[in-house]
């Protein structure tokens, strides 16, 4: 556990060792969630990486959902040009 004190304004410094675990670099936008009282910090990247793992749980291996829609949207496209 790392212990620092809060700046004017409410500013705190990440630790180096933690910017260095997450692989911040100085401008990258971090999140902050607050949950059962704790301040949980992350990164855009590790969010998306977490929606795509819930992903996979429902999307079989191979399967394209890109594809799959664009695939959807021409059929559509074909239809309406057919009426």
């Amino acid at each position: 556990m790392i212990s620092m004190k809060m700046s004017e304004g409410g500013r705190v410094v990440i630790p180096a060792e933690i910017r260095q675990a997450m692989d911040l670099k100085e401008g990258d936008t971090v999140l902050w969630e607050l949950r059962d009282g704790k301040a949980l910090l992350t990164t855009r990247a590790t969010q998306l990486r977490e929606a795509q793992a819930m992903v996979r749980k429902f999307v079989p291996a191979g399967v394209s959902l890109a594809d799959e829609l664009i695939a959807d949207r021409r059929a559509e496209n074909a239809r309406d040009e057919a009426a």
